[in-house]
């Protein structure tokens, strides 16, 4: 039918499919990654067959990534390099040349020749950056040192499969010039890339966003016009897309309007990602599966399993504790969008066949499917196997650790969540007489806190060892700004687990929730859109400090409503 072939009736005939198949998995309780992907499978040639407009559908995802890299280099905090440049570095190289060598070593117990062998090898070296911080986004651990560290290795590996496809090419039989030649070439063009953009952040883009910012819409567009500018150059120059429009984020990283900048790009960038998806489950070509099932089982279970561990390693030796290194390692455990670019680059150059190509999709698929449930649960699996994890730890985690073992240390109030409401309730209780130790899982915030002399340690509220780091002892109430319903009932079991005699007061934005935490055993809970910080806050929190006392609060009584600080 003729109305079939137009394209705008089919990309609203796919976005109607997604949005259904989208509420079936959510119904089912299944990511929208998986669901988005099998909606490729189906609209693709071995199911409804509707992907006629194909290079649209191409382009909208690739506009989707360069959103996606450009609101990641949006949020980085260049402060973070010093802290976690190191451990990026050696754990990126490490995972590559760990994956590389043994992927190669299975490849060829196949009967692979050497060159696609090769392909296979370092197609399974590279994990997806884009589908990685869109779950991170997903479960707002982005900000977390495992989330930070995972990006930070996440674009090593993207540095090296630029070089990796130069070298790749040059293996081929029309290839002329010099591999080496090549790589120096590209070195010289991304030190200047970074010399201009550079300068143009320091001296140029901060006059043009201030010169936006009256208009959100011109904001908006000028800053994905700079997102895709740099992403096109650096395609140019030999880069990809992503590295340009990463960098384009970064060089607004430090603007003080970036945070307008970023909320605004979530929704444009979550429609276009959807394209990413839809196009990688579309590629696969199912009479293909057949034939390359076994080994993509094999390769698939490889990285799954080997890719974590050697994380698990490298990062256990380098002194962080299991937990950081195992939910960083999940970050490695699928094959990247990169792995599907080089190997159809293979294809076109005649260094492999359709089978191989079908084998690395295939892969892909597998991976990224697993993966997602791997990360969607990385809490939940931690728990499981902890035990098993311990070999991974040294005695003295020092990386996180940084406050030794505090128990001669008196804090009387311990602090959960170091943003603004965190912020003023130590003021507050600062300027009674109270000591106060905070507690974040972004290294920003603690490297924030400890830098006003404050006393503070990186922890995850979810994390069930993190009471044994923690001076729990002499403290006399726990503080939870979290306003996360589950993460606060979460926390409020480890306590208990750990038998933490003292206080804890909760904060909740839905008061639905309050009865639930009080029975759970909260002994205050806090509504931070109705408590502001102030005297009347002070005085119910006393009654926390007082012991003769049962409770230091009624929740069920009306609450008063406070004058902020």
């Amino acid at each position: 039918m003729e109305i079939i072939s137009n394209p705008f009736f089919e990309i609203a005939a796919i976005l109607i499919l997604s949005a259904m198949v989208g509420l079936v998995g959510r119904l089912l309780k299944q990511p929208l990654i998986v669901a988005f992907i099998a909606v490729g499978v189906l609209v693709g040639p071995w199911g409804l067959d509707l992907l006629d407009s194909l290079e649209q559908i191409h382009l909208l995802a690739e506009l989707g990534i360069a959103i996606l890299l450009f609101a990641i280099g949006l949020k980085l905090d260049l402060t973070l390099i010093k802290s976690t440049g190191k451990v990026a570095l050696l754990t990126g190289m490490g995972q590559v040349i760990f994956t590389s060598f043994f992927g190669f070593i299975i490849a060829k117990s196949f009967g692979y020749s050497t060159i696609i062998a090769t392909y296979i090898a370092v197609a399974l070296t590279f994990s997806s950056t884009i589908i990685i911080v869109k779950l991170l986004s997903d479960k707002k651990e982005i900000d977390s040192l495992h989330g930070q560290i995972s990006i930070g290795f996440l674009i090593v590996q993207d540095i090296v499969v630029v070089l990796a496809m130069i070298f790749l090419s040059a293996l081929g039989a029309e290839a002329t010039t010099n591999p080496v030649f090549d790589i120096a070439l590209v070195v010289l063009k991304g030190l200047a890339m970074l010399a201009v953009v550079g300068i143009l952040m320091f001296y140029v883009l901060p006059y043009i966003v201030k010169a936006m910012v009256h208009s959100q819409e011109l904001l908006i567009l000028f800053s994905v016009s700079w997102a895709l500018i740099l992403a096109a150059i650096a395609e140019y120059l030999g880069f990809s897309k992503e590295v340009g429009a990463f960098l384009a984020g970064i060089s607004l990283a430090s603007n003080e309007y970036r945070e307008i900048i970023s909320g605004k790009m979530t929704t444009l960038r979550d429609f276009l990602l959807l394209f990413f998806f839809i196009n990688l489950g579309a590629q696969l070509d199912l009479s293909l599966v057949g034939d390359q099932l076994k080994p993509a089982v094999i390769f698939s279970f490889f990285v799954l399993i080997g890719n974590p561990l050697i994380v698990l390693i490298i990062m256990g030796l380098m002194g962080y504790r299991k937990r950081t290194s195992f939910l960083s390692g999940l970050a490695v455990a699928q094959i990247s969008e990169f792995s599907l670019i080089l190997a159809a680059m293979g294809l076109q150059l005649g260094h492999i066949d359709d089978k191989t190509m079908g084998l690395i999709i295939l892969v892909g698929l597998i991976t990224i499917g697993f993966s997602t449930y791997m990360i969607l649960y990385s809490h939940q699996i931690f728990e499981f196997i902890s035990p098993m994890l311990d070999i991974f730890e040294k005695k003295d985690p020092y990386r996180e650790v940084k406050v030794k073992r505090m128990e001669k240390k008196q804090f009387d109030v311990i602090l959960f969540g170091l943003g603004r409401y965190g912020n003023n309730i130590a003021r507050t209780l600062e300027r009674s007489g109270r000591t106060v130790m905070g507690v974040d899982f972004d290294p920003a915030a603690v490297n924030r806190w400890n830098s006003k002399g404050r006393t503070a340690q990186l922890g995850d509220a979810e994390d069930p060892d993190l009471p044994e780091l923690l001076p729990m002892k002499n403290a006399r109430i726990i503080i939870s700004t979290l306003a996360d319903y589950e993460i606060n009932l979460h926390l409020l079991k480890i306590l208990k687990h750990h038998k933490f005699s003292g206080r804890i007061v909760l904060s909740q934005h839905n008061s639905d929730h309050v009865e639930s935490l009080v029975k759970a055993g909260a002994d205050m809970i806090l509504l931070p859109f109705v408590d502001a910080v102030g005297g009347g806050f002070i005085s119910k929190l006393e009654d926390c400090f007082d012991e003769n006392k049962e409770s230091c609060s009624n929740p069920g009584e009306p609450r008063e409503t406070l004058n902020n600080n």
